[in-house]
């Protein structure tokens, strides 16, 4: 066997009628109200109607036991295109061929029925990829184990919480002995614990010889994962090759969108909202661009900004939300003390942060424009990601990491901090280590 995926010049369409797209699943109806403001999309007006192809002209191959990691921006294609290769919807053009028994965790809710409990679904799946009852009777335990779920086995699975019904899917998709694996991004359900869990299980099933397809936003997942990534923009293959390029590639290309959550306060169309974030730029204080700065560095921000009505007293907030989106800090010029005149046309604002004690991990930069107290919501926006760096500290450690005073009371003496594990580093001569 040469191949364990093969896909031949895979389109996929889908016909668009008022103003709205027909698809398989709401979630790709939120994924693509949220992003087809943002891109061009081939058209045919045929009474009112126009056709929407998510995909265009795919192929690629990919041997047995190599882990795959698919990136792109949400509305790119990657869902669709792990559900043709699942069987789960057909292409409109092209073909997909499959070696192997295929085990997909595409979307909560996927695969499981809601009235029948963990123990019965564990069961419906094995036998649903062809597994035979004692097959899956040897490999119960230790899904159970892994799903740490064993109090609620004999419970509806309705009744699960999100990261519950997660960990179940995962490792019911993982132990019936999948020669294909594909994984949506439903594992940022979980928490990071788990997911790191199953970031190791994933390279015992390599080992094995299985091929993983991964789905992810999160780019250190992907580079910790994957010996090849598929980078897709606008439903075509922008690139693909090795990890360490194709992200690089994805986060330079990265552009502002909108935050869906705040679309209900100031509606979904940008064009409209009264300020509107055009760019973002991350540099040192000498102004030099880049997005990897190491421990206790300072960065600078630089937001351009159109104004499409006038706005008094705005307030500009800037937050860093790391990859497993956890908030970790928040600027704004309101409670920072920085008083912006009423906005009245174009410019620019920038923001020098503090020594950036974050731990080694990736962020993405949002950016809101509010009033200075915090009840008027004017713009909401994603930006670029930015990367810290550091030999010892990671999540481990938390968020972020700053000295405290040590002292031993009994021997009278205070420790030197600035003898400890933290030295400042050097960009020179190092890696992008992240």
């Amino acid at each position: 066997m040469k191949f364990a995926i093969k896909a031949e010049n895979i389109s996929k369409q889908y016909m668009i009628s008022d103003g709205k797209v027909r698809h398989d699943t709401l979630r790709d109806q939120i994924v693509d109200g949220m992003s087809s403001i943002f891109r061009s999309r081939k058209k045919k007006e045929n009474g009112g109607k126009r056709m929407f192809w998510p995909l265009s002209d795919i192929s690629f191959e990919i041997p047995p036991g190599q882990i795959v990691g698919i990136i792109g921006q949400n509305g790119a294609g990657k869902s669709t295109l792990l559900k043709i290769l699942s069987r789960i919807t057909q292409p409109t053009l092209g073909r997909a061929e499959i070696n192997g028994r295929v085990g997909s965790l595409l979307e909560v809710g996927t695969g499981f029925h809601p009235e029948l409990t963990g123990r019965e679904n564990i069961f419906l799946n094995g036998a649903i990829i062809g597994m035979s009852k004692e097959e899956i009777k040897r490999q119960f335990d230790a899904i159970v184990e892994f799903a740490e779920v064993d109090k609620f086995i004999d419970m509806p699975v309705k009744r699960y919480s999100s990261g519950m019904y997660v960990r179940l899917a995962f490792a019911v998709s993982a132990h019936l002995k999948p020669e294909i694996l594909m994984i949506d991004e439903v594992l940022s359900v979980g928490d990071l614990q788990f997911q790191r869990k199953c970031m190791a299980y994933a390279e015992e099933l390599k080992k094995r010889n299985s091929t993983i397809l991964f789905v992810s936003h999160n780019m250190f997942a992907v580079k910790a994962m994957c010996d090849r990534v598929i980078y897709l923009s606008e439903g075509k293959i922008r690139f693909d090759g090795e990890t360490a390029p194709a992200i690089e590639l994805y986060e330079g290309e990265y552009k502002t969108s909108i935050l869906q959550w705040a679309t209900n306060t100031i509606g979904n169309d940008p064009s409209k909202w009264d300020v509107f974030v055009e760019d973002v730029e991350t540099s040192d204080e000498s102004g030099e661009q880049r997005n990897l700065f190491d421990y206790g560095e300072r960065m600078k921000i630089r937001i351009k900004y159109n104004v499409r009505k006038p706005i008094k007293n705005p307030n500009f907030l800037i937050s860093f939300i790391r990859s497993d989106q956890i908030a970790c800090c928040n600027y704004n010029t309101a409670m920072d003390g920085f008083v912006v005149p009423a906005l009245d046309k174009d410019g620019v604002i920038e923001l020098l942060t503090p020594p950036l004690n974050l731990v080694a991990e990736s962020y993405r930069i949002y950016v809101l424009v509010r009033d200075s107290s915090f009840e008027q919501l004017y713009c909401a926006q994603t930006a670029k990601i930015f990367h810290v760096r550091h030999d010892i500290l990671n999540t481990h450690f938390g968020v972020f990491h700053e000295e405290g005073q040590w002292f031993m009371p009994q021997q009278n003496c205070a420790v030197d901090n600035h003898a400890g594990l933290l030295p400042p580093l050097s960009i020179e001569g190092r890696g992008l280590s992240v």
